[in-house]
């Protein structure tokens, strides 16, 4: 056996694309109890939150691209984080241009 494992070739997955009220973001700051400021893509920054039921399986980091998706009521200041993008579907978004707008900061 040696030391080093050998490193598998990565897997291709599946994109998850915004869909309805759905927008595509980034996190700037975290702002603890599973909140954050995400800048998201259509102009607005919005402090967002991990639901409940996603606390313990989706770890989110400052700079990460995420996908909001904004509350009925307080639309234009709060959302949820639903998903977390890994880097290859970021690269996958970025070639489709969904991430045109926030090229210069990834």
């Amino acid at each position: 056996m040696s030391k080093h494992p050998q490193q598998q070739p990565e897997q291709f997955e599946r994109v998850r694309f915004p869909r309805d009220r759905e927008v595509l973001g980034i996190v700037e700051q975290l702002l603890g109890y599973a909140k954050m400021r995400v800048r998201c893509l259509d102009g607005k920054k919005r402090i967002c939150r991990v639901p409940g039921r996603l606390t313990k399986t989706l770890w989110v980091r400052e700079n990460d691209v995420v996908l909001v998706k904004p509350w009925e009521v307080q639309s234009e200041d709060r959302g949820d984080i639903i998903y977390k993008y890994r880097k290859t579907q970021v690269n996958v978004l970025r070639s489709n241009g969904f991430l045109k707008e926030l090229e210069n900061e990834l």
